[in-house]
Order: structure tokens, then C-alpha cells, then sequence
């Protein structure tokens, strides 16, 4: 059992309620469960083109859709934050004391092999325990 889990979510896949699940099972009775989006920071040409108003909507959209999400979950700490995904998961999960991470990765393709896939940067380099649904 663990008190504090952390549940990054990808707003735009469907295993945010099996991850959930699955963090409930595995949580302690007076545990935490913190829901994480981690938007991407911009980089390049992207990052000069950005202004205020266009980081503000993509955040007020990513919090919208997080709410969609977790409907109907009581309970859940919600966080929706900018950076480098991987790098933002590890950092958050040692800043907020999180002592295990209950994460979604899809079935490797050929460049996961050579890049390695978020879920497989987060395992290498958590501090904590890791568990990865592995989803269809």
C-alpha cells in the first residue's frame, strides 16, 4: 500500500479510469492519489510564436479536459503543468513525497526501441516505485 500516488495522465488517450483503478487498489486507507497533465513545452519556432494568451488557452483547455476525465472521481489532486514530460513526472514525484507512480504506456514501436518511450525513462529514473499498465 502506498500513501501518496501519482497518476500522469495523457489527456488525449482512454486509460485515465484503468489507471485510476488501478492507483485505488494499490492505495493506502488515508492515501492521496494526484492526477498529473503534463503540457510540452514549445520549443523552436513554436516557442517564439507562443504569446501569453495562447499558453493561457492551451492550459485552460488541458484543465477543461482534465475535468472531463475525472468526472466522477472524488478525491483526485488535479495538476496540470508545463515541461518536458518525463523529466516533469520525476521532478513532481520527488518534490510532492510520491511513493509510487501508476503510469499508461501503449505496446512499443520500432522508434521506441531506439528513443525509449516516456514510461520507459520514467522506470529508469523514478525514485520510487513505478507500476505501467501496459494499454491495447
Amino acid at each position: 500500500m502506498y500513501d501518496k500516488i501519482l497518476v500522469p495522465l495523457a489527456l488525449d488517450h482512454g486509460l485515465s479510469h484503468k489507471l485510476l483503478e488501478i492507483a485505488r487498489k494499490l492505495l493506502s486507507p488515508d492515501g492521496e492519489i494526484h492526477a498529473l497533465h503534463v503540457v510540452e513545452a514549445p520549443y523552436g519556432m513554436a516557442q517564439a510564436t507562443q504569446n501569453e494568451t495562447t499558453s493561457e488557452h492551451i492550459f485552460q483547455q488541458a484543465r477543461g479536459r482534465m475535468e472531463e476525465k475525472l468526472h466522477g472521481e472524488p478525491g483526485v489532486h488535479r495538476h496540470v503543468i508545463e515541461g518536458h514530460v518525463y523529466r516533469t513526472i520525476i521532478g513532481f514525484a520527488n518534490e510532492h513525497g510520491i511513493n509510487c507512480i501508476v503510469m499508461g504506456s501503449h505496446k512499443p514501436g520500432l522508434s521506441d526501441y531506439f528513443i525509449g518511450s516516456n514510461a520507459a525513462r520514467v522506470v529508469r529514473h523514478a525514485t520510487c516505485a513505478v507500476h505501467v499498465h501496459r494499454g491495447s
